[in-house]
C-alpha cells in the first residue's frame, strides 16, 4: 500500500459526537502517533445556528488544555453558516482575515487553509481567490487547498498557470467518487484526500440507531442495498482466498477502497467513537501488513465504476 496521510475529521463534533467524546478521540489519535486533523468553520453542518463554529471551538479548547503546538490542522473556510446553504465568502480580503484568525486561534498547529464550497464559474473571480490564498499561505508557511469545488474545470487552467501545489479534498467511496471530476487538474502536482469513505455511515449488517451518522444526515441505506448484497455474497471468497484478517464490516471496505486507490494521497476519517477509531487504525495496520489488492480490484468491478 502506498504511504497515505490520515486526518481525523471533525464534521460530527458537537452534533453526534459530544465534547467529551471528541476529547477522547483526540487522546487516542495522539497516542497512536497521529497529528493530522481536518475541520471547517461551518462544522457541524447540523442546521443549528447555535453550533456554528462549534467543532473548531472544541478543538481549540483541547489545544489550550494540553498546551499543544505541533499538530497539523487543516481549516476549510468560506462558508458563512452551518445551514447547508450555498452562501460563502471567498473574497481575497476574507481569505486573509480568516487565515489570520486561525493563525491566532491555532498557532503553530495550523497546517493548511482550504477554500470550502465554491460554486462559482467566473474565471476572474476564481483567479483572484486562488492568488490570494496562495499568497497568504506562502507568507504563513501553510498548505493551500480546495474542497467541495463545483467547477474544477474552470479552476484547472488558472491553477496550471500558478504552478502551486494544492491539497484537494473530494468525496470517494464505493457509491460515488469525484476523482474523475478533478481529472483536468494535473494529479501529479497536487495532493488528493478522500472524505466520505464510509458513504455516510453504511453498514454491511445490522440496524441503524436513531443517533447514527447515517440517520443524522438523512441517509437511506436502501439505496445501496443491491451493492451491499453483492459485497456480502463475495465476502466468503475474499476471506478465504489468503491468510489475512477478514473483512467483517463496512468501514473496512471504505478504508480499503480509498487506501489502495493510487490517485489518493490521504484520507479524512470520520470516526465518531473510540471503538470506531480503534478499529479503523487496527485495520489500517492490517492494510500496511497484508495484501488486499484482489479485493480492491473486485470492488472496482462491482461498484458504479466512477473512481477509475
Amino acid at each position: 500500500m502506498t504511504n497515505k496521510q490520515l486526518l481525523l475529521g471533525t464534521a460530527q463534533w458537537a452534533w453526534t459526537v459530544s465534547r467529551e467524546e471528541a476529547f477522547q478521540l483526540l487522546d487516542h489519535w495522539l497516542k497512536a502517533g497521529q497529528k493530522g486533523i481536518d475541520s471547517a468553520t461551518n462544522y457541524p453542518i447540523d442546521k443549528n445556528p447555535a453550533h456554528f463554529r462549534a467543532a473548531e471551538g472544541i478543538l481549540q479548547e483541547y489545544l489550550r488544555a494540553h498546551g499543544l503546538s505541533d499538530l497539523q490542522i487543516t481549516m476549510k473556510i468560506g462558508a458563512l453558516d452551518n445551514m447547508r446553504s450555498p452562501e460563502v465568502n471567498l473574497s481575497p480580503s476574507f481569505i486573509r482575515m480568516m487565515t489570520g484568525e486561525y493563525r491566532r486561534l491555532l498557532g503553530t498547529n495550523l497546517h493548511g487553509i482550504m477554500l470550502h464550497w465554491d460554486n462559482r464559474n467566473d474565471p476572474g473571480a476564481i483567479a483572484d481567490t486562488l492568488y490570494a490564498l496562495a499568497d497568504v499561505c506562502r507568507e504563513e508557511g501553510l498548505r493551500p487547498g480546495l474542497s467541495g469545488i463545483r467547477h474544477p474545470e474552470v479552476y484547472a487552467p488558472i491553477v496550471e498557470q500558478m504552478q502551486v501545489s494544492f491539497d484537494i479534498q473530494l468525496k470517494h467511496n464505493i457509491l460515488h467518487s469525484d476523482l474523475p471530476r478533478y481529472a483536468r487538474l494535473q494529479r501529479s502536482a497536487h495532493r488528493y484526500f478522500a472524505y466520505g469513505i464510509n458513504a455516510g455511515g453504511l453498514k454491511l449488517e445490522g440496524e441503524y440507531a436513531p443517533g447514527s451518522t447515517l440517520k443524522a444526515r438523512g441517509g437511506d441505506p436502501a439505496t445501496a442495498e443491491d451493492l451491499l448484497a453483492r459485497i456480502r455474497e463475495a465476502l466468503p471468497q475474499w476471506n478465504t482466498a489468503f491468510v489475512r484478517p477478514p473483512i467483517t464490516a463496512f468501514y473496512q471496505i471504505g478504508l480499503l477502497f480509498a487506501a489502495l486507490q493510487p490517485h489518493l494521497d490521504g484520507i479524512v476519517l470520520g470516526c465518531s467513537s473510540i471503538a470506531q477509531l480503534r478499529q479503523t487504525l487496527n485495520f489500517w495496520r492490517d492494510l500496511e501488513t497484508f495484501d488486499y489488492t484482489d479485493i480492491f480490484e473486485q470492488l472496482n468491478k462491482i461498484t458504479p465504476g466512477q473512481s477509475r
